[in-house]
């Protein structure tokens, strides 16, 4: 848990830290690195990785009809964190007591959500597994599969929860790439992975951005190759990786929570700004201490 929650720190700063860049002159703003006033509002990228944290503290492991009550739970309480159209589609079907693999299988004329939500909220679960990368494997598709039917959105969830497991210090940061493609089973967002690994190392974010995607579409292929690439090249560096992320603007937030719940892995708590900490707001755990 003491990992799981490190991750939790990363990704909820990262996602707080992306969100304050939807705005006019964003990219002027990023230049000059310009921090944002606190306090720092979290999204749902945040409040879904905290219902992980709270299922693998109570049950150290992921029990899927738990977690889609800690969805459903902390929704209801917050509709107002950023949920996408079809989250909350889900999550309100859910909540007036529709089966959960009835509703998340039906979306998407049946095909299920492809999304990057099961991949913006799993970096604490690959913590928590990392001893065992088949286990983070397997956790990763049970927790995906509430809300992400599809195979990308699973494939995505691997992807990151293999990549947090590696970033806490499993083997060289050099590797983390090719480990996390090794991992991912094939798929679009593989294929991204494998573009991503090829990119030079000069490359810009910007240029990373438009040869991957950085979460435009919102989906995992589009979203996950970008932020694992970002997390691979500043694994030393939180406020770099940060800062790196959000210049390839897309969906920020999302990009910046799953390199922040990455890196944290690999830097410790000391290595996330202590003011941008405390600039966050204070997580809401619920029914997990504090």
């Amino acid at each position: 848990m003491q990992r799981g929650r490190l991750s939790l720190d990363g990704l909820s700063v990262g996602d707080a830290f992306g969100q304050h860049f939807f705005i006019h002159n964003v990219e002027f703003l990023i230049g000059q690195r310009t921090i944002p006033f606190p306090r720092w509002k979290y999204t749902d990228d945040t409040a879904m990785a905290l219902s992980i944290v709270e299922v693998l503290d109570r049950h150290g492991l992921i029990d899927q009809d738990e977690l889609m009550r800690a969805f459903v739970r902390r929704y209801q309480r917050e509709p107002d964190r950023g949920y996408g159209a079809t989250a909350q589609q889900i999550l309100e079907e859910v909540g007036e007591g529709n089966p959960w693999r009835t509703v998340s299988l039906g979306v998407f004329g049946g095909e299920g959500s492809m999304g990057n939500g099961a991949a913006m909220r799993v970096a604490p679960l690959g913590a928590y597994f990392a001893d065992d990368l088949n286990r983070v494997v397997r956790e990763a598709i049970v927790s995906a599969e509430v809300t992400h039917a599809h195979a990308e959105g699973k494939a995505g969830a691997i992807a990151v929860a293999v990549a947090a497991a590696w970033a806490r210090g499993i083997g060289p940061s050099e590797e983390l790439l090719q480990v996390v493609i090794e991992q991912t089973p094939i798929s679009e967002t593989r294929q991204g992975l494998e573009k991503a690994r090829r990119l030079d190392r000069s490359a810009s974010p910007i240029e990373a951005a438009q040869l991957l995607g950085s979460g435009q579409r919102v989906t995992a292929p589009d979203t996950v190759p970008f932020a694992i690439w970002c997390a691979a090249r500043h694994l030393d560096n939180y406020e770099e990786a940060m800062w790196n992320t959000v210049a390839g603007l897309g969906d920020r937030d999302t990009t910046c929570a799953i390199v922040g719940g990455i890196v944290s892995l690999s830097i410790g708590r000391a290595g996330i700004p202590a003011d941008w900490l405390r600039a966050r707001e204070s997580l809401q755990i619920g029914e997990v201490s504090d």
